[in-house]
């Protein structure tokens, strides 16, 4: 159960703005318009989420009754007006120290994380643990905090969606296919039919986040709530797909698009001719040298898997991804994941060794042109293949998550830092795991630094 706040602005216009918060998932302000039609009907619209809310409202204006529909099959959604306002949760911060380098991060990160492993999200009780990895300048730290150790393994949820990206680079860059083709004529022959206007989504439009696609689908369906993408098989998705179309709209906006991505990862396979994961592995994690990223466990990494908590610190079994797998199916340790964002920093410096398998000869190129800026992304935000760009730092990122883990990646060829921040917990109202994200780069730079200790009751 998420709770969902509107804010409504009384302005006496036919479209009024609004703005939603989610606010277990920490999301504030997300724009959106409401109607008002016949009678007491009204209808929310917020494009940012592909998501629309119908219903009515009570005579005496104090409740809304209707149904949410955000992909999938409408969910009834019932708001009732509050005296106050639930407020975004306060962060404090902590005070500027000069810039610290590699060598002495973990000795302020002790510090920095003293309050969270006694009383906060690390706490002995929550089973909770973070792995950090940090590289600048080529100097390279891996630590840990809590229940976790330095060589454990996390599903890194949507971070997949970057591996997809540059497995499209590099697949682009070989020729096999190109970043304009409609992800039709990479289906299976009668998948879907060709659009009758000028249209149609395309491998870059999915990869980009502007293919108009829902971000999910309306007949996803899980069979286990706790394992939700393991029987969304093939057969479901390209059933889906045959009913939505693949017709683009023009000028289609931004929409973050899980099954988008999902599609993008199963086309490109079909194309190739082999799964997923084989294509993964062949195409990145091999010629990287990356032994500890993988979709399916190997014996070694399932002993070192990290048990997954929910957001209430609950035990939560691992996600399985089957069509959807290039939307969030990886898993990754630290160290791994250290080596990837290396090569987004440095694609011509990679190992001699890269060289050496056939798909690592055109890594570096197919790594240069993933960061190639094709569309916006939001206020002060752009999208490459996958990767978000900050306008105003020039850093990359995205982040992830599932129902037991949590992730963020950020690199910043301007000023030749990554960092990698993996969580055994999945996000709550909190992202903690975004949160050490953040101070960590802020601590690397001497700016004041969102405070990891637990807010006072």
């Amino acid at each position: 159960m998420l709770r969902v706040q509107v804010h409504l602005s009384p302005e006496a216009t036919p479209a009024h703005a609004c703005s939603l918060d989610t606010l277990d998932q920490a999301g504030f302000g997300v724009p959106c318009r409401y109607t008002a039609e016949a009678g007491d009907t009204l209808s929310l619209d917020v494009p940012a989420v592909n998501g629309t809310w119908r219903g009515i409202i009570t005579a005496d204006g104090n409740t809304l009754t209707g149904s949410w529909t955000q992909g999938g099959l409408p969910l009834r959604l019932v708001l009732a007006r509050q005296a106050v306002a639930i407020e975004r949760p306060r962060v404090a911060i902590d005070a500027a120290i000069p810039a610290v380098d590699v060598a002495s991060l973990r000795e302020v990160m002790d510090a920095d994380m003293a309050a969270a492993l006694d009383r906060g999200e690390l706490a002995p009780k929550t089973g909770g643990g973070v792995a950090i990895g940090v590289i600048e300048h080529g100097a390279r730290r891996v630590f840990v905090y809590g229940a976790v150790k330095p060589d454990s393994v996390f599903e890194i949820g949507s971070i997949t969606k970057t591996f997809t990206a540059l497995i499209l680079a590099q697949m682009a860059a070989k020729k096999q296919v190109r970043l304009n083709e409609p992800v039709r004529e990479l289906l299976p022959p009668g998948t879907v039919e060709k659009p009758a206007g000028e249209g149609e989504v395309t491998l870059l439009d999915l990869s980009d986040q502007h293919s108009g696609l829902p971000r999910m689908p309306d007949n996803f369906h899980p069979a286990d709530p706790t394992n939700p993408y393991a029987d969304y098989d093939e057969k479901a998705l390209y059933a889906w797909l045959k009913s939505h179309g693949v017709a683009l709209a023009p000028n289609a906006p931004f929409g973050y698009s899980n099954v988008g991505v999902g599609l993008l990862g199963s086309a490109l396979a079909h194309r190739a001719g082999v799964t997923y994961e084989a294509l993964l592995k062949q195409q990145v994690t091999q010629p990287l040298g990356m032994r500890d990223t993988a979709i399916t466990l190997t014996s070694s990494m399932r002993a070192r898997l990290a048990p997954g908590h929910d957001p209430s610190h609950a035990p939560a079994r691992g996600w399985e991804l089957d069509a959807l797998a290039g939307a969030g199916a990886i898993r990754s340790t630290a160290a791994d994941m250290l080596t990837y964002l290396d090569a987004q920093l440095h694609p011509e410096r990679l190992p001699r060794s890269v060289s050496l398998v056939a798909a690592g000869r055109t890594l570096r190129s197919a790594i240069t042109d993933s960061h190639v800026v094709h569309a916006d992304a939001g206020p002060g935000m752009h999208i490459a293949l996958n990767w978000m760009r900050v306008d105003e730092t020039g850093s990359y990122w995205h982040n992830g998550a599932t129902g037991g883990y949590s992730a963020d990646a950020i690199f910043s060829p301007v000023r030749d830092f990554a960092v990698i921040v993996l969580s055994n917990t999945a996000p709550g109202a909190d992202d903690f795991a975004d949160a050490v994200a953040k101070h960590v780069v802020q601590r690397l730079s001497g700016q004041p630094a969102v405070s990891l200790a637990p807010l006072s009751k």
